[in-house]
């Protein structure tokens, strides 16, 4: 079986982000009543075959775009990785939300260094799980995920895949039932 092409140029994925906006909103609509279970699992699927495929360190796009929220025991760990004291940690590179919730204060990224990171290894949970296609409650999400849709090429492809398969799957089940 040949391996799909992905597409994964930002300024494409962005240009067509603007162009299928309200596509893309229909299809948030659709998979409202959509079963929550059924769609996670074939989102993961989906996101197991695309996420290998693409190569993440290719793009860092993410890495430039979002806020990551860092908690306290992940401070401690990055200031222990770069040898410095929590509180010097937090000056050069966290800042407090008027809520106390922290998160980098940059971006991008302090830790960005081209497409990579810097410290891959301890790197925040949020980075970690980015573009959390791989956790349930896939509907739930679909409209923060959609925030990124034209920034990040695994999103990108995820969702234009997912329509694909249930337009395929909507279609086999209208010839079954006209079929009866």
């Amino acid at each position: 079986m040949p391996q799909t092409k992905y597409e994964t140029d930002l300024k494409t994925l962005a240009a067509t982000a603007l162009q299928k906006e309200e596509e893309n909103n229909q299809f948030l609509a659709s998979l409202q009543h959509a079963n929550g279970v059924v769609l996670d699992a074939l989102v993961h699927s989906i996101n197991a075959r695309v996420s290998k495929a693409i190569d993440c360190t290719e793009c860092g796009n993410c890495c430039r775009t979002l806020i990551v929220n860092v908690t306290e025991a992940e401070l401690n760990n990055l200031a222990q990785h770069l040898h410095i004291t929590p509180q010097a940690a937090a000056e050069k590179y966290i800042e407090k939300s008027e809520a106390g919730k922290c998160y980098i204060s940059t971006m991008p990224c302090h830790f960005l260094e081209g497409n990579k990171c810097s410290i891959y290894n301890q790197r925040f949970t949020d980075c970690r799980e980015f573009p959390h296609l791989h956790k349930s409650g896939f509907k739930e999400r679909l409209s923060g995920t959609l925030m990124h849709y034209g920034s990040c090429p695994i999103i990108y492809n995820v969702v234009e895949e997912l329509k694909r398969e249930l337009s395929h799957q909507s279609s086999n089940f209208s010839t079954a039932k006209n079929a009866s």
